[in-house]
């Protein structure tokens, strides 16, 4: 079972240290791409968390679950307006179990390397696939590792340095984990949050994905389909499972 690190605190205070996940600019996007997979099916989201995507995802019309291991931020999410028409279930979304079957899984925001064996993300696409009907979409966003920007020897990449907000990753290369540590300034208190996640490579991905009986069919920079080249530092992937798509839907 992974390690819960999204607590109470983290749940209550989600929004105020991640603003800017909260942004139309950036939700809008993920939404709209989602519900155009999903079309009038159905959709089951791996790490709901406060359903900041699954909740405008139902307003969409798409009718959506959603699995996460935090108890508090399913709690979170279950005072926001709406969230009575979406289904959830506490559990590790690498194994817990839906009793359907759904056109669309998703995965945002980074949330596989919340798994940090490579035997969990593994098993996190076979759990994806078990639950896609014939012709179903496996999504994931996620960051390109960053090890370019790591100099012979330096293992700690500064991600976001401003008043209010320190964060920093510090690298395992050998074992691809990464310890994301974050400091804020809260009510003129410090804060301290501190994460393991294990990076995986787009290819790497590519491979858990045919483990699992799914295919490459879409990889982009961001939600907005911009091209995925070299210097992306981050992608949109979609793996469908084999079978075929009701096209009436």
């Amino acid at each position: 079972m992974p390690e819960n690190t999204f607590d109470e605190r983290i749940a209550e205070t989600y929004e105020v240290k991640w603003p800017e996940l909260f942004d139309p600019a950036v939700v809008d996007p993920a939404v709209s791409f989602l519900a155009a997979l999903a079309g009038s099916g159905t959709a089951l989201e791996f790490g709901i968390g406060t359903g900041r995507i699954a909740l405008p995802l139902s307003w969409r019309g798409v009718r959506v679950q959603g699995i996460d291991l935090s108890s508090a931020m399913l709690a979170r999410l279950r005072t926001q307006p709406g969230a009575a028409d979406i289904g959830t279930i506490a559990g590790d979304f690498a194994t817990t179990k839906v009793s359907a079957t759904f056109t669309v899984v998703y995965l945002v925001r980074n949330t596989i390397t919340n798994l940090t064996t490579q035997d969990e993300q593994v098993e996190c696409f076979r759990n994806a696939a078990a639950h896609l009907e014939p012709g179903g979409y496996f999504v994931i966003e996620n960051y390109v590792p960053e090890l370019r920007r790591l100099p012979p020897g330096q293992t700690i990449h500064p991600f976001t340095v401003n008043p209010e907000h320190i964060g920093f990753e510090e690298y395992d290369v050998a074992s691809q984990i990464v310890i994301s540590h974050h400091y804020w300034v809260v009510a003129d208190q410090l804060e301290i949050f501190s994460s393991p996640h294990r990076y995986a490579w787009p290819s790497e991905l590519d491979l858990m994905a045919r483990i699992a009986g799914m295919t490459l069919c879409e990889r982009w920079a961001d939600w907005k389909r911009t091209p995925f080249t070299s210097d992306s530092r981050n992608h949109v992937s979609v793996w469908q499972k084999a079978g075929a798509v009701d096209q009436e839907g």
